[in-house]
């Protein structure tokens, strides 16, 4: 899964997700992209369920790009803790998703199959998203 090799800080603080995305929102390496219409955090493991279902569905007969990185760790404490004592120690990492971010990017000769696999890996995702081909203004 993915995860940062090292970061400078081990605890952050929470996020502001108002806004759009003024960077990383059009499709830059592909045919087509799978875009955010809503914000929000996605985990390393719902970015790779829904690579896994994008690839799958191709059958590898596309190339795939994954244009976020999950590199805000979340902490949690463990259960049935008291309150206080300080902040729990890092659980997992997301990444966090501004509407009009491009989450993944596809290229294939197929358009209809490749809409397909886009829409498939949409439905693992638990934001809004839908599909946009180069050149399309979203």
């Amino acid at each position: 899964m993915l995860a940062p090799k090292r970061v400078q800080w081990r605890k952050v603080m929470k996020s502001d997700l108002r806004g759009h995305a003024q960077t990383g929102n059009d499709v830059s390496y592909g045919d087509f992209g799978l875009m955010a219409i809503e914000c929000g955090y996605l985990t390393s493991r719902q970015i790779e369920a829904a690579r896994i279902s994008m690839t799958r569905k191709v059958k590898r007969g596309a190339k795939v790009w994954i244009r976020i990185f999950p590199q805000k760790p979340v902490t949690k404490k463990p259960a049935e803790t008291r309150m206080g004592k300080g902040k729990g120690p890092p659980d997992h990492w997301v990444a966090v998703v501004q509407p009009g971010t491009m989450l993944y990017e596809i290229q294939s000769d197929d358009a209809d199959f490749t809409r397909q696999a886009l829409e498939q890996a949409a439905y693992k995702l638990p934001i809004k998203c839908k599909v946009v081909a180069r050149g399309e203004i979203a």
